[in-house]
């Protein structure tokens, strides 16, 4: 139950690459895919946990070799936290940054579309601001794949 059939380095090694590489296959997805969950993402989220499972535990079905897998996805997630909060361009890169997808009641369908958002998206954040499109100042899509509106003022 206990005794590991693998290096307990082995644990950590494949706990990094899994955690690095779905990192860069989510940041990849977009903005929309992180920020709002679908039942579609949803399962794959739920498909992804169970295809990297081997992966991470390279058969060894242990608690020791578990814990050791886990503990080195939380170590993971807290280093790149504590390290995107001192650097915004390591921010940037990991987490995105701020679109501009329309201003001046003018919505850009191009930027729209290079970051796969639906413009339906963009009229229900409208809806939900209370905003007409002719008085929307400014529409940004967060680095979080939430949509903000600003209003013109009056």
């Amino acid at each position: 139950m206990f005794d590991l059939s693998l290096p307990w380095w082995e644990f950590i090694v494949r706990g990094a690459i899994v955690y690095l590489v779905l990192l860069v296959m989510v940041r990849l997805t977009g903005k929309r895919t992180v920020g709002q969950f679908t039942p579609f993402d949803l399962i794959v989220v739920m498909l992804l946990s169970e295809a990297v499972s081997s992966s991470l535990n390279g058969g060894d079905e242990s608690i020791t070799g578990g814990l050791i897998a886990a503990a080195t996805l939380v170590a993971l997630d807290v280093a790149i936290a504590l390290a995107t909060s001192r650097s915004q361009k390591l921010d940037a890169a990991i987490q995105g940054s701020p679109v501009l997808i329309g201003r001046d009641g003018v919505i850009y369908d191009e930027v729209l579309k290079r970051q796969r958002v639906p413009r339906a998206d963009v009229e229900k954040a409208l809806r939900s601001a209370d905003c007409d499109i002719e008085d929307m100042r400014m529409a940004i899509l967060e680095a979080d794949g939430n949509i903000n509106i600003m209003k013109k003022q009056d």
